[in-house]
């Protein structure tokens, strides 16, 4: 186990394992002087990691009195795995699910708020969560989720069929040759070329497996999304080349849940937290802390592992918000052109959108 400190926030990292007997790595960012506010669990994107890409994340959210705790994918930056290979996108969720469980049954948190907070193809781990156990979270904040296909790009039937023939064949095959999608995803230059450098950041072509396995899950997730119910706060930069804001507004106007929001900035990107200037970085966190602060409450007595005793009474007892539109105007009305098919498409194009 490693430590760390910055200013106000501890940093340690550990290692599990999983039910397979995979090495996983873990990290947490705790406050260091006082209990936090809640609980906080990082889901990450396709090919990234959660030590450094995330720690932006972790220590702004630690910074800001919550216990942040993240968990590098099977295959992802520290963690044991053939890079990038995602035979099954539930086993990602299975470990997420055992991993941020065994935190928030410790006696110190068992009466901690629980949030989670999911990046791109990590929204999609997110809500994936949530529909496992559909009481026991207590709201998600998701930045420029993957839970489902843009109508203009859906990949044709007919060679997804083939594809899906020959999976199990060649499963580790780098199919799609991609663009670099840092140079789409991230739009300051210096920021960007720090992810560039990064070398727990999977940056090859995606390999078939992993490309049907999060083209399966984003359609099956299209296919409930009246299904999700719990707080959310969905996030998502109009300038987005890597995932289509229609996904967020498909989420948001089919999702069932009471209190629900949108926050839409004109002229950002897809990295909100990591890729932007820093004054669009500053907004994106003031908007989520706060969002993170108007929920996260003590629940005396609350069960450690099971929510569903209590789901009706806590929605009687808080006046529950409106849904909310929000968009935040940057001055930045330049709309930026798609440069390819979301989820490593395949339409005959060879410049996909990714699940980043």
């Amino acid at each position: 186990m490693e430590f760390g400190h910055h200013k106000e926030v501890v940093y340690q990292e550990e290692f599990i394992r999983n039910s397979r007997g995979v090495k996983l790595f873990t990290c947490r960012w705790l406050p260091s002087s006082s209990s936090p506010k809640a609980l906080v669990f990082l889901c990450h994107g396709y090919g990234m990691e959660c030590s450094e890409f995330m720690k932006v994340v972790g220590s702004r959210l630690g910074g800001a009195g919550y216990a942040v705790y993240g968990m590098d994918y099977e295959g992802h930056g520290k963690s044991e795995g053939r890079r990038c290979y995602i035979k099954r996108f539930g086993n990602l969720v299975a470990d997420c699910e055992r991993f941020f469980k065994s935190i928030c049954v410790k006696e110190e948190y068992v009466n901690k708020s629980r949030f989670l907070y999911g990046e791109s193809m990590g929204g999609a781990v997110a809500l994936l969560l949530h529909k496992r156990d559909p009481t026991f979270w207590d709201g998600a904040v998701l930045a420029a989720p993957m839970c489902k296909i843009s109508e203009e790009m859906k990949p044709s039937p007919i060679v997804v069929n083939i594809l899906t023939q020959v999976e199990d064949i060649i499963p580790a095959w780098k199919i799609v040759p991609t663009k670099d999608i840092v140079d789409t995803a991230f739009k300051d230059p210096v920021k960007r070329e720090v992810i560039r450098h990064n070398k727990l950041i999977y940056k090859d072509k995606p390999r078939l497996k992993t490309a049907l396995e999060l083209l399966r899950t984003s359609m099956d997730l299209e296919d409930s999304l009246s299904k999700v119910n719990l707080p959310f706060l969905v996030l998502h930069g109009e300038a987005d080349l890597v995932t289509d804001p229609e996904v967020s507004r498909a989420l948001y106007d089919r999702a069932s849940s009471v209190d629900k929001t949108i926050t839409l900035y004109p002229g950002m990107w897809h990295g909100l937290t990591s890729g932007e200037p820093d004054i669009n970085v500053e907004k994106v966190f003031s908007d989520v802390i706060a969002w993170l602060d108007h929920r996260a409450h003590e629940r005396p007595g609350r069960s450690p592992s099971i929510r569903s005793d209590i789901a009706d009474e806590a929605i009687a007892d808080e006046a529950s918000p409106s849904p909310k539109v929000m968009r935040w105007h940057s001055g930045a009305t330049t709309r930026r052109q798609p440069s390819g098919i979301f989820c490593f498409g395949w339409k005959g194009r060879t410049e996909p959108r990714s699940a980043l």
